[in-house]
């Protein structure tokens, strides 16, 4: 596997580089680590520090680059690394076009101020524009129980098929718990129970059949996604939700202590290369790490 590790020397990207080190790669497995850093902003207004800019970059990115690879020389995978004088975003992306990884792995937010840009907006148009899977790494505020639980949430696009097959491919420990969650909105579903019941007989009857259709498309959905990964994950398990997808899948995250939410980058209403409402709202309001399938 190929992996380009985003770095920027933060906290943060110093987590990322954690988390990734706990998966079982060998050295077969290639990981580039880029430190993208920009200094056009920083240039227009102080020409006259040109070269003290020279000299920081010349000492510091060594510095983030090594300390970013000490700690990725744990995985066995043969380790490079390269920097680039551009906006991070553009950096990333473009390397990403050039050296073809098979996923981009960065911190949720970096440094602030003049050394990086590397910021939640970097993040995000990352994620967004890149053509290549992204997983986003955040910081957990959990105590780990030792075993990685992965939240994948399908709706049977070619989207959700995309990410299935780079959650197969990344070298989750065998342990790892897969739990493959279906969320659909029904407006039917926004008619509580107790009122339902109370209408005619006709609107039951379309309130039960429409229901118990949904529940069929669900379960085939979740089983087509189970097949795709059954053979990867020992332990799997579906699950089937009713109601705002976003707020289902953040709700489940949440409830069973996820470390990842897996899910395609658009959904059956998506549109080809950006990001759906549902992608971008779990990307922004999660408190786990967040894989984007491409």
């Amino acid at each position: 596997m190929k992996l380009l590790f985003a770095t920027d020397g933060s906290e943060q990207s110093q987590e990322a580089a954690r988390f990734i080190s706990k998966l079982s790669f060998s050295n077969n497995d290639d990981i580039h680590v880029l430190h993208a850093i920009s200094w056009l902003p920083v240039i227009r207004e102080w020409e006259s520090l040109a070269d003290d800019f020279k000299k920081i970059r010349e000492e510091v990115v060594p510095k983030i680059l090594e300390s970013t690879s000490d700690i990725l020389k744990s995985t066995g995978a043969n380790i490079s690394t390269s920097y680039k004088e551009d906006f991070p975003d553009k950096a990333i992306i473009n390397t990403a076009e050039e050296t073809d990884p098979d996923l981009i792995v960065m911190g949720a937010k970096g440094l602030r101020g003049i050394v990086t840009h590397i910021v939640g907006s970097v993040t995000k148009t990352v994620a967004a524009k890149a053509h290549t899977p992204v997983l986003i790494v955040r910081s957990s505020k959990k105590e780990s129980t030792g075993t990685l639980k992965i939240l994948f949430a399908t709706d049977g696009s070619e989207h959700s098929d995309a990410t299935a097959g780079i959650v197969s491919s990344i070298p989750f420990p065998d342990d790892t718990e897969l739990f493959i969650l279906n969320a659909s909105f029904s407006t039917l579903y926004d008619i509580p129970d107790q009122y339902s019941m109370e209408v005619d007989s006709m609107i039951r009857n379309i309130v039960a059949h429409t229901r118990e259709e949904d529940s069929k498309i669900s379960d085939d959905i979740t089983r087509r996604t189970y097949e795709l990964l059954k053979n990867r994950f020992a332990k799997s398990e579906r699950i089937t939700k009713f109601g705002d997808p976003a707020e289902e899948i953040l709700h489940l995250a949440d409830e069973m202590g996820a470390d990842i939410i897996a899910l395609g980058s658009s959904g059956r209403r998506g549109f080809l290369k950006k990001m759906g409402s549902v992608s971008r709202y779990v990307l922004n309001h999660a408190r786990c790490s967040v894989l984007i399938g491409k």
